[in-house]
């Protein structure tokens, strides 16, 4: 993927929240419910979330009393999210980063219990790009830390089609997706404990995903 790919997706992204704010609505996701089970029972207190977008799912994990980072490319998502905390009384449990998931992350070494990452890793990133950035999140999660994150996988009616930006990436309406197979989830999973891999459907094509959850290994 060029850089005129990225960069066209984070107009695009910037575009949409302009046009639709709170575009998803003020309910939590379904895999940020599940999310949510996962981290409280390993004990977890504070949580990133990356492609957070406007927050309904950052929100509803600060609600349930978790430390956030709620992290996203797009500056108006973000302005949504921190306007809202403050109307839910939630703003002291939360905090935004402004970050493009093909740079570090902006936070140190193991100092998250938990990541979650609804469709944050199937947007338009390379192969290459992905297995990056599992890297960082390996390095700020915490050693017995945990990762839930969904993708659109090769199962998908949109994958394939479209116009092809190649390495399984395919645009549609103006979105980008890179479609993952299992080879590529189990790729990612190396180095870790790979907790389960549940497939899923949402919205009304439906899109079918996957439901990651892995785990990073106890130090010692």
């Amino acid at each position: 993927m060029d850089t005129g790919l990225g960069a066209s997706q984070r107009e695009h992204w910037q575009n949409t929240y302009e046009r639709h704010p709170h575009m998803y609505g003020a309910e939590p996701s379904a895999p940020a419910r599940h999310a949510l089970e996962v981290f409280t029972a390993r004990g977890a207190r504070t949580v990133l979330e990356m492609g957070a977008g406007h927050g309904r799912d950052a929100l509803w994990l600060a609600s349930r009393g978790l430390r956030v980072h709620a992290a996203d490319f797009s500056a108006t998502a973000l302005e949504q999210l921190a306007r809202t905390a403050q109307e839910q009384e939630v703003a002291d449990h939360v905090d935004t980063h402004l970050h493009d998931a093909r740079t570090p992350l902006p936070l140190a070494d193991d100092s998250v219990d938990a990541v979650f990452a609804h469709m944050l890793l199937c947007m338009a990133l390379t192969t290459t790009q992905i297995h990056a950035l599992m890297g960082e999140i390996g390095r700020v999660l915490r050693p017995g830390g945990t990762l839930v994150y969904t993708v659109r996988h090769t199962g998908d009616a949109h994958y394939g089609t479209g116009l092809s930006h190649g390495d399984d990436i395919f645009e549609h309406g103006g979105f980008a997706v890179h479609f993952f197979d299992r080879a590529l989830v189990d790729d990612l999973a190396r180095g870790w404990d790979l907790v389960e891999v549940a497939p899923f459907t949402e919205g009304e094509l439906p899109r079918r995903l996957w439901r990651i959850t892995q785990t990073r290994p106890a130090s010692g």
